[in-house]
């Protein structure tokens, strides 16, 4: 199959200054935030490793073309950690974040869904739920 990754996914938002803030303690960049504050753009990106992102729509936007049931709240992300779990861990308490179940082993998406980690879920201010797995 032809198809090698995601390249980027969409998020709603209920309260844009307070999701970038969120992604800003866990140590992600933010892309367009500048044009965004500017007003001359309206949406900002979460850059997820060098590949991807994550389009946040905040409050007013309506994309063209959207999931009919795109909702603040509506996504279940899984980000690969590679600092290792303890480091993974000191950052969540860092950043204030809740901790909801883990550290748990799980089978990932790698290896064709054959490879173990241990993932810690959270949720995000909008109520997303975000994973993120070491592998080990």
């Amino acid at each position: 199959m032809p198809v090698v990754g995601f390249d980027h996914v969409a998020l709603p938002t209920q309260d844009a200054e307070r999701c970038l803030a969120f992604y800003k303690r866990l140590g992600f960049a933010i892309l367009g935030e500048e044009a965004w504050r500017q007003g001359q753009a309206p949406t900002f990106a979460i850059q997820v490793g060098p590949q991807a992102k994550i389009n946040i729509h905040p409050p007013g936007f309506v994309a063209p073309l959207r999931g009919e049931t795109a909702r603040p709240g509506c996504g279940d992300l899984c980000f690969v950690w590679e600092g290792g779990l303890e480091a993974l861990l000191a950052t969540l308490r860092r950043a204030g974040v809740a901790i909801l179940e883990g550290p748990v082993p799980r089978r990932g998406g790698r290896d064709g869904g054959r490879r173990r980690g241990r993932s810690v879920y959270l949720r995000d201010p909008d109520g997303n739920l975000l994973e993120f797995i070491v592998y080990e």
